[in-house]
């Protein structure tokens, strides 16, 4: 959709911002550009859209060369969305968001329709906000009518400078993710600037990390976090790479250990006595459609089979032998969805000081993820880039080697 063929801006004092720039955006993709200020990041995204012209090379927009385009026309085929969003304080927020469809020659009764289309796809209820005027609004607020704005005339390309940059970490984090929701409905062709290596991470199919003037490397998250091109890129993305590839690494399948199993109706002395040939401390229950019901321990179970199966004891005060396992389950907190990102994994551990977590595919229980497996799995999905195959290829014994 975006192709740069060795395009260059030199000013008219000398400076060079961007020089032999060369890379592609693919139809629906959202690539971040970051580095440091200065480096051009900047400047290249603003070429696109004619606010700045390139001196050397050429830009192609669907296959079209942007140098024979009216600007004023092809800005107006773009959305822009800008840090602090960039709204007209004196006009409303339903009129700002219909502003550029209004530009089109679209009547007012349609640009206002869209608009509240719009607000309502953010998570503004036109109703309630429509009527307001920017100053009467949060800055996640604001930075959401910016995004509606951008959206209205339902553009192919969508320009995003430091869009999150104006509001606190945790709106900007809430904001960044309902841009991906968003995003992977409306899957538009995204050029967005940062600064944050963190908010590339997160938000890119593909980063460009750009030195002077120049990309260091333009790769997926995972690799630029996993393989990183040079000591600079090394460098700029930071020591804790590997804490941040978690957040772009999924949960997979072959990832996953399979734990005993019991099922609700199960009586418990049938249970107890099966752990106890297996020497397991636990077991996964599940419900007769194999969701996950919760967890039962070697201890929750002793005696039920009438000797305590924990010590050997005669259990005479444990539980019923005939009751189900469903009734004595706990209750499972700590869990997450298969795809889900090893992060967020690692965060259910944390956060419920789970020795390991249970993995869904829908409504279905997967296995368990556990410390030893995420380590496991993030080894891998590094192998797996370095050497250009699927993480399931890999052997682990070779990278635990290595």
């Amino acid at each position: 959709m975006i192709r740069f063929e060795q395009v260059g801006k030199v000013y008219p004092d000398g400076t060079t911002a961007v020089d032999g720039l060369s890379f592609e955006v693919r139809e629906g993709e959202l690539v971040t550009l970051v580095g440091p200020s200065g480096c051009g990041k900047t400047t290249t995204m603003m070429m696109v859209n004619r606010l700045i012209d390139p001196t050397s090379g050429r830009i192609l927009v669907d296959g079209e060369d942007i140098a024979h385009v009216d600007p004023v026309r092809l800005r107006r085929g773009m959305g822009y969305v800008i840090q602090q969003a960039g709204l007209f304080p004196h006009r409303t927020v339903l009129d700002n968001a219909a502003a550029v469809p209004l530009l089109l020659g679209w009547s007012r009764a349609r640009a206002r329709a869209r608009a509240a289309e719009l607000l309502e796809l953010v998570g503004l209820d036109p109703a309630t906000y429509g009527s307001r005027y920017p100053g009467q609004l949060s800055g996640g607020q604001r930075q959401r009518v910016g995004v509606a704005r951008a959206l209205a005339a339902d553009p192919p390309v969508l320009l995003m400078d430091e869009p999150f940059g104006a509001v606190d970490p945790v709106v900007r984090e809430r904001l960044q993710g309902e841009f991906l929701a968003l995003q992977a409905d409306v899957r538009k062709t995204v050029l967005l600037v940062t600064h944050d290596i963190e908010e590339a991470v997160r938000m890119g199919d593909r980063i460009a990390v750009y030195g002077r003037g120049r990309i260091a490397q333009y790769d997926t998250p995972a690799a630029v976090l996993g393989a990183p091109a040079s000591g600079y890129v090394a460098e700029f993305v930071g020591a804790d790479r590997g804490l941040k590839r978690l957040s772009v690494t999924a949960v997979e399948a072959s990832d996953l250990e399979q734990p005993p199993v019991a099922h609700t109706g199960e009586r418990s002395r049938d249970v107890a006595r099966r752990m106890r040939a297996t020497g397991a401390r636990w077991a996964v229950v599940l419900d007769e459609e194999g969701g996950l019901h919760g967890w039962v321990s070697a201890k929750q179970l002793s005696g039920t089979d009438g000797r305590d199966a924990a010590d050997g004891g005669d259990g005479a005060d444990r539980a019923d032998g005939g009751d189900r396992v469903g009734d004595l389950a706990g209750r499972m907190e700590a869990w997450v969805p298969l795809g889900a990102p090893l992060k967020r994994a690692f965060g259910e551990m944390l956060q419920h000081d789970a020795g390991w977590v249970a993995v869904l595919d829908g409504e279905r229980f997967a296995g368990v993820l556990t410390p030893a497996g995420l380590h496991e799995a993030l080894r891998r999905s590094v192998d797996a880039d370095a050497h250009g195959i699927a993480r399931g290829d890999v052997d682990f014994s070779s990278v635990s080697d290595a």
